[in-house]
């Protein structure tokens, strides 16, 4: 089945080119460049979990449609400089039309995966162009590179939805509207995402108090979030910033031990710090707790910096989102909306160049 993007002429052609005329190009092709944690075991068919990963090429010819396993979820998509848009594969769906009608000679495409695809386990499949069309060199990416280790709140959860008593669906979840990708754009860097919804420095949301085992600085080593038959070459990309937002799901419910999510934070960042020496580490508060266990979570990463700098342990720093008051609306379950996400990022964006020195 082949869904359209933008009309139902669209769709007809797309069904005429895919049984007559298209181009077929493999996901192992050389003009197609990946960013963020992609399994490539099946080079025809790579695997994609995380939110952020996305997908560019350049290409000829007037027509782009993309193939990827069925069911593999939400992708944004934008094709030269037309608005992204959203697209989704069904479970019926193995091929869905970007584009028709596009006019020159050379035309560019982005998907990038925005919602969480651990259970999906979203596979892209390549594209189909016009009849003798075919890719061109790839874009060169940015120098700069930016990682963001975090939870619900770095993936999007929520960002579609229209107030905070809607419950989450993935429909509703959409990693391009975040801080995160509106940061990178700003201070033009690449782009990875290593985040899950729910998941903790030590204990995941409504964890067991004393700590749990499938927790971030576990998964970090892998390519695919609970899936440990590959782990991530951590080389492949190197981050001139991480950015850590992690504790939100560590204090939300009660029996926190902020002592434990304190030397888990410690030993995590040494252990980034040993993969990679270079990267500045930002250690994060989010916008989305208060109270008591808002003050709890600031003073236990307040210590953990606090003890990390006195080991020696250098270029680490310190940002506290400002917290969400719903004058800027909710996402789903009172996660940050669309416009908090933007204030986020305006928050985040001078931080970064003061950091760093980028323009």
């Amino acid at each position: 089945m082949i869904k359209h993007l933008f009309s139902i002429a669209a769709a007809l052609f797309a069904a005429t080119m895919v049984a007559q005329a298209a181009t077929p190009i493999s996901p192992a092709d050389k003009g197609i460049v990946y960013t963020g944690r992609v399994n490539f075991t099946n080079p025809e068919s790579p695997l994609m979990v995380y939110p952020g990963t996305s997908i560019k090429a350049n290409f000829t010819g007037s027509e782009i449609a993309m193939k990827a396993k069925p069911g593999s979820g939400y992708f944004m998509v934008q094709v030269d400089n037309q608005p992204a848009r959203k697209i989704f594969f069904s479970k019926g769906d193995s091929v869905i039309q970007l584009a028709t009608g596009l006019r020159g000679d050379h035309h560019s495409v982005e998907a990038m995966l925005v919602y969480e695809g651990y259970n999906d386990r979203p596979e892209f499949r390549g594209f189909l162009l016009a009849d003798g069309a075919k890719l061109l060199a790839a874009t060169r990416q940015p120098e700069r590179r930016m990682e963001y280790i975090g939870n619900s709140i770095t993936c999007g959860y929520g960002t579609e939805a229209a107030n905070g008593d809607i419950h989450y669906t993935d429909s509703t979840e959409n990693h391009y509207y975040t801080y995160a990708v509106l940061t990178s754009r700003a201070l033009n860097a690449q782009h990875n995402v290593v985040a899950r919804s729910g998941i903790g420095m030590y204990r995941n949301y409504n964890g067991n108090p004393t700590g749990d085992k499938d927790i971030m600085p576990k998964w970090y080593d892998y390519t695919s979030l609970y899936d440990d038959s590959q782990l991530w070459n951590h080389s492949s990309y190197v981050p001139d910033v991480i950015c850590i937002c992690l504790g939100t799901n560590d204090f939300s419910t009660p029996g926190y031990k902020p002592e434990l999510y304190q030397a888990n934070y410690e030993n995590f960042v040494k252990k980034l710090r040993k993969i990679h020496p270079k990267a500045k580490i930002v250690m994060i508060t989010g916008p989305m707790l208060n109270g008591e266990a808002s003050k709890v979570h600031v003073s236990a990463v307040d210590g953990a910096y606090k003890n990390l700098t006195s080991a020696g342990v250098k270029d680490i720093y310190r940002f506290d989102f400002t917290t969400q008051t719903g004058a800027l609306g909710y996402g789903a379950d009172y996660h940050p909306s669309k416009a908090q996400n933007v204030k986020m990022s305006n928050e985040l964006i001078p931080f970064i160049r003061k950091i760093t020195g980028w323009k």
